[in-house]
């Protein structure tokens, strides 16, 4: 593959919803032709640099309100939307307005094609920011129009799609559709080194209607990832870890595939019918125990499972007896 400037395949999943919605802060294929690849892609150097930042998106504040308090609800990405006063608040008022910034080159690559750029001089510090479109999931709220549900949904899925429980970098491939209808392009390259299932991710974060995970593949006992949303719960309600993304189980009880059986084309919740995306990893971003290395994800111990690998990290130490208290 080309150096380009855009590639959708370094999708880096680590962002951190609590501040992009108002709350605290965080814890810690293809065609040939390169134009459709770049025009669907997010920053390569979005993995170059380690993701946005070493924490990345946590989710923490998915159930707070802030695409509804940051002026950009109702304005978009357009010029009126980025000069509100409640915008300027809300990107000063955060942890960090390096956080801020991270936040917002998430939700312009989101929304915006690649080619189109928002920039913006906070009035505060006079310090301008240049955040780059990649996916085009949201044109028409990006210019300042109202959001379409459609777009709503497609945004909210691409930003429930960068969290990682963990902060930690995961390049990732996401598939689904754009602002026009058209699937998000694939290399044959992409759909080969991105070969495992893993996700789908819907919702929207602009209503009350909450946001959804579900898995594409179960875990082996053996396996563990980093991807903690999407591929390690099991069952609806069955997992807490990533709240509040509420996991649906799999994805095939919820969701309808589209004709080419490349990505999940709708999903229905409570009666309402949402566009997902669709998310693909890496062989290598699943661990194995027994692959000869301790991940973090894995633990000591005597067996074989992943949080009990004896083979990666070694049996754990029993305990020191205390001469006190034997």
């Amino acid at each position: 593959m080309k150096t380009m400037t855009l590639s959708r395949v370094r999708v880096v999943a680590g962002l951190c919803l609590g501040l992009l919605l108002g709350g605290g802060g965080c814890v810690g294929s293809e065609l040939d032709d390169p134009a459709p690849l770049e025009r669907g892609g997010l920053s390569q150097a979005f993995t170059a640099s380690n993701g946005l930042s070493t924490n990345g998106l946590s989710t923490n504040g998915l159930s707070t309100n802030g695409l509804s308090t940051n002026g950009l609800s109702t304005n978009g990405l357009s010029t009126n939307g980025l000069s509100a006063l409640s915008f300027t608040t809300w990107f000063n008022g955060n942890a960090s307005v390096a956080y801020s910034d991270m936040v917002m080159k998430y939700v312009v690559a989101c929304a915006l094609p690649s080619g189109q750029t928002r920039v913006w001089t906070n009035p505060t510090t006079g310090v301008s920011y240049s955040w780059p479109g990649a996916l085009g999931l949201a044109t028409g709220w990006a210019q300042g129009n109202a959001a379409t549900v459609a777009e709503q949904q497609r945004l909210s899925a691409c930003l429930a799609a960068h969290v990682n429980k963990f902060g930690v970098a995961v390049p990732i491939s996401v598939r689904g559709r754009d602002a026009t209808g058209a699937a998000i392009p694939v290399t044959s390259s992409e759909a080969a080194d991105y070969s495992e299932p893993e996700a789908c991710f819907f919702g929207n974060l602009f209503t009350a209607e909450g946001i959804y995970v579900g898995n594409d593949r179960v875990l082996k006992k053996s396996e563990s990832t980093a991807r903690a949303c999407g591929l390690s719960a099991q069952g609806p309600g069955g997992s807490v870890e990533c709240a509040p993304l509420q996991h649906v189980g799999r994805c095939a009880t919820v969701c309808t595939r589209d004709k080419t059986h490349s990505f999940w084309m709708s999903c229905v919740v409570n009666g309402i019918t949402y566009e997902p995306l669709t998310t693909q990893l890496r062989p290598q971003d699943i661990y194995q125990c027994g692959d000869g290395t301790c991940q973090f994800t894995e633990s000591c111990g005597g067996g074989g499972t992943y949080d009990s690998c004896s083979s990666d990290c070694g049996t754990c130490e029993a305990p020191r007896s205390d001469s006190k208290h034997p």
